[in-house]
């Protein structure tokens, strides 16, 4: 696996895959913290007397609004302000005009493309790594640099897809972030604690399964609470939960198996029949099993924190956290919001930038997208 730093990339036209996949609201980028990630790169690239071309996605594009909504205009600014810099735009990520832009482009210059998960409306060629875009975005540069931590547990067209034409490289951000999640995924002091929140827990078993395989404590909330608890017989009325009678069935097996390792919230904040956070005695609980720990992961959150009604949960548990002297790791996403929301990013030993991605990695201890475009070099 190679870094920018290990091999003389100069004088070229350098397309750098970035994580700019940030919340936005009226034209205003609300959390930078992974914009400023790219930071480190762009600089060094930019130092060594390249021009780059700088690409993303932004949200998921189903129609006509999402493009609307999802562009990547007001991270501009933002960019620049950074950089101290000025940053061209191409308002499409395809066609004859944006590569026209991209070949006009000297040493020294930045153009962002736009959003290119724009070319998953109508037909999903980002998403499913389309060979024809992979090839026609190759043409934006001489080297590909990938540095999306975020994205490297896909396989789309933008990550790993022009990897197929052009040398490809990894940026500092994806090394610093492998550096550090072998804190938890190398040589981990135990007892190891992990906690669990998100909406759905179909999208995350085969984490939890691999998960509980190595870990000590497994604590759950939110949408993954309620579908353990649900499968346990209990009634939780309205709440988000599992439908599906297959992983229903996995849980079950998973709650026997590991007994001792899955720690279950007692009480609730409840509404309309909904459970929407852990309450005071849940938390209390959780606390008391990871103040065991020498080594903590966390992702996502207890409850619906971005209403104030419903975050003390998290509030509470992330502060408790906060004051226990362990190897403390949190999984981007919602963990990280909630994190920067309380002013704990401090208490923290890494905050990881990639939700699903560092889930993927300290799980399967591999990435989809690393994985690909390694096998894709040595052949």
């Amino acid at each position: 696996m190679l870094f920018i730093s290990d091999v003389d990339i100069s004088n070229k036209r350098v397309i750098l895959r970035c994580d700019f996949n940030v919340p936005i609201e009226n034209e205003k980028v609300m959390d930078n913290t992974k914009i400023k990630n790219s930071v480190k790169t762009i600089k060094y690239l930019l130092d060594n007397n390249n021009s780059v071309v700088l690409m993303s996605h932004l949200g998921r594009i189903k129609n006509k609004e999402d493009k609307e909504k999802y562009t990547l205009k007001p991270v501009i600014t933002l960019l620049e302000e950074l950089l101290n810099k000025n940053i061209q735009f191409a308002s499409s990520p395809v066609g004859m005009k944006t590569l026209a832009k991209v070949k006009k482009l000297k040493k020294g210059e930045l153009l962002l493309i736009e959003n290119t998960r724009y070319c998953d409306f109508p037909t999903e060629l980002e998403s499913k790594n389309d060979i024809e875009l992979s090839r026609y975005w190759s043409k934006f540069g001489d080297v590909f640099v990938v540095d999306a931590f975020g994205s490297l547990h896909r396989t789309h067209a933008s990550v790993t897809g022009i990897s197929d034409f052009l040398p490809t490289y990894f940026g500092f951000l994806v090394k610093e972030e492998l550096d550090n999640l072998s804190l938890v995924t190398k040589n981990i002091s135990h007892p190891f604690g992990i906690f669990m929140g998100g909406a759905k827990v179909d999208d995350k078993l085969k984490y939890i399964k691999n998960l509980l395989t190595r870990c000590d404590y497994l604590l759950v909330g939110g949408g993954i609470a309620n579908s353990f608890l649900y499968a346990s017989g209990y009634d939780v009325g309205d709440s988000l939960k599992t439908e599906s009678e297959e992983v229903l069935s996995e849980l079950k097996v998973l709650l026997n198996k590991y007994k001792e390792k899955i720690v279950l919230p007692i009480d609730f904040v409840i509404d309309n029949q909904k459970i929407l956070d852990l309450n005071i005695k849940s938390i209390a609980k959780y606390l008391r099993y990871m103040r065991k720990c020498k080594t903590i992961f966390i992702n996502g959150t207890c409850g619906v924190f971005e209403d104030e009604k419903y975050a003390k949960g998290t509030k509470n548990f992330l502060e408790g956290i906060a004051s226990i002297n362990a190897i403390k790791i949190a999984g981007g996403g919602d963990a990280i919001n909630a994190i920067n929301k309380f002013n704990l990013g401090h208490t923290f030993t890494f905050l990881s930038s990639g939700g699903g991605a560092s889930l993927e990695y300290i799980s399967s201890l591999s990435l989809e997208a690393i994985s690909y475009i390694l096998s894709k070099k040595a052949k």
